[in-house]
């Protein structure tokens, strides 16, 4: 598939923050052809270190999302360097001036994407993976009469106590080294890229993962080789400000932090009418299946299924390994066949 993308002009976006977005641009790809009854449009919103493109292992003939049947449409979040970015603002908004986005921001932009863009008014599916997850969720209580169906895996809908110390932990490592200068940096700050990047490494796979050396399936035939291989390679090409606003946002993430709900996360939860598969995988150290099956026993018309790997958070990234995409593939083609 090309990586040719489209662009979204939102301009001036008010943000949940009190500032505003000067020209924001929200970044996305379709597939598929959007039907005459402009209902059979997918949603599916961008992850940490991902862009329109990363789900495309799941997208194709005879998959779920088959765009013979659907119109899939991916988007890039604020902050991945594609849509509005600390990285492509113009001053004086570039870097760390660039402002805190919130989830709230992201669906928004989204809502106005395809219904000024496409005029969809319903989504028949908004899922994701990880901080896609999260978006979906922030959809489902947000947006509730707006979409049909919602499958969020590898995320919560907020963001807990201990998912946030491991967040602070990354974005610590990036702006203690020197280079960062609090993010006027004048070249890269690649030695807490590279620490952030074995915090990351830490975290994503499970224990067991770990304990039975699946990284010699990868090809590398030591944990040296791995993390800088597959971590390290994609933290040093990354921008730090970016990854750490994605951060910011991740951090903030909860359902009921707005007007709507004033914080009261129950409330928020059980006003989630769309049909829900939730998938944890059981062995997340980010988002735990304990966070998910908490959430489901307060949503209306949502089932709880774990995913069973070892693969941890990892498992959900879109053609990670065989296994973990077909159980993913296989909720979202029941979902969508319900």
């Amino acid at each position: 598939m090309s990586d040719e993308h489209g662009i979204f002009e939102l301009g001036d976006f008010e943000l949940k923050c009190g500032m505003v977005l000067r020209k924001g641009q929200l970044a996305y790809k379709t597939h598929g052809t959007l039907n005459a009854a402009k209902d059979n449009a997918v949603l599916i919103p961008s992850y940490y270190g991902g862009t329109h493109a990363s789900y495309e292992a799941l997208i194709g003939e005879g998959m779920a999302l088959d765009p013979s049947k659907y119109f899939v449409v991916c988007t890039d979040m604020f902050g991945n360097g594609v849509s509005s970015s600390p990285s492509n603002m113009p001053p004086p908004y570039n870097g760390p001036r660039f402002p805190r986005i919130n989830y709230w921001d992201n669906v928004h932009a989204q809502r106005r994407l395809m219904s000024e863009e496409f005029g969809v008014e319903k989504l028949a599916l908004v899922a994701g993976f990880s901080m896609g997850a999260q978006q979906a969720f922030h959809w489902g209580a947000i947006f509730p009469d707006q979409v049909e169906r919602i499958l969020p895996w590898c995320g919560s809908a907020k963001t807990r106590p201990h998912n946030w110390v491991f967040l602070d932990s990354v974005r610590t490592a990036v702006q203690t080294d020197p280079d960062y200068a609090q993010g006027w940096y004048e070249k890269p700050p690649l030695h807490g890229m590279r620490a952030a990047a074995r915090v990351w490494s830490a975290w994503g796979l499970s224990q067991e993962w770990w304990r039975q050396e699946t990284f010699k399936k990868s090809g590398s035939p030591t944990i040296e080789d791995f993390i800088v291989s597959a971590w390290e390679s994609g933290w040093i090409r990354a921008d730090a400000n970016n990854q750490i606003w994605m951060i910011n946002t991740w951090q903030d993430g909860d359902i009921s932090d707005n007007a709507i709900y004033n914080g009261d996360f129950d409330k928020a939860l059980s006003a989630i009418t769309a049909k829900v598969i939730v998938m944890p995988c059981q062995t997340d150290l980010y988002f735990p299946p304990e966070d998910n099956a908490y959430e489901v026993e307060r949503m209306p018309n949502a089932e709880y299924r774990p995913m069973p790997s070892i693969y941890g958070h990892v498992g959900g990234r879109p053609g990670g390994n065989a296994e973990d995409t077909a159980f993913i593939d296989a909720g979202l083609r029941e979902l969508l066949a319900s």
